[in-house]
């Protein structure tokens, strides 16, 4: 019930402030409630890292990359293997319309990179992440967030 609550509660904010920038400490404590610390082998720094890098924490992000294919969201999650956008051919291994993962409570973006790091690549699936956050020390980025 608190999970349920204190994703709520992020997203109702978020809502009402007509923002798509979600805090850092934020989301660290959706991503623990989400059991992602630890999960794959990665910890709540590493999917900090990830979000940082890829979209500067904000959820509504879409980026359009040169060979024509979309990101979407906190992760930019590509439309072209992992969620649907209805541009063009799409596998759609996350079952998912790419504008879910736009959505302020973040549970779909969060389900999807769960499945995209429990491929044999993790998140070298993502470029931004190898190239800024693997193996680097990455605890600062837990540094001021209460966490239960």
């Amino acid at each position: 019930m608190t999970k349920v609550l204190l994703i709520y509660l992020v997203s109702s904010f978020l809502a009402l402030n007509q923002a798509s920038l979600i805090s850092r400490c934020d989301l660290a404590q959706v991503l623990q409630l989400e059991d992602l610390d630890g999960f794959e082998g990665y910890s709540l720094s590493d999917w900090l890292c990830l979000a940082f890098v890829e979209s500067k924490f904000n959820i509504s992000k879409i980026n359009e990359n040169a060979d024509g294919s979309f990101d979407y969201g906190l992760f930019q999650i590509n439309g072209h293997y992992w969620c649907n956008d209805y541009k063009s051919h799409s596998e759609n291994i996350c079952h998912m319309d790419c504008q879910d993962l736009l959505n302020p409570n973040l549970l779909a973006g969060i389900h999807c990179a769960k499945r995209i790091v429990s491929g044999a690549r993790g998140m070298n699936n993502w470029v931004e992440w190898r190239l800024h956050c693997s193996g680097r020390p990455l605890s600062y980025w837990l540094t001021g967030c209460r966490l239960g």
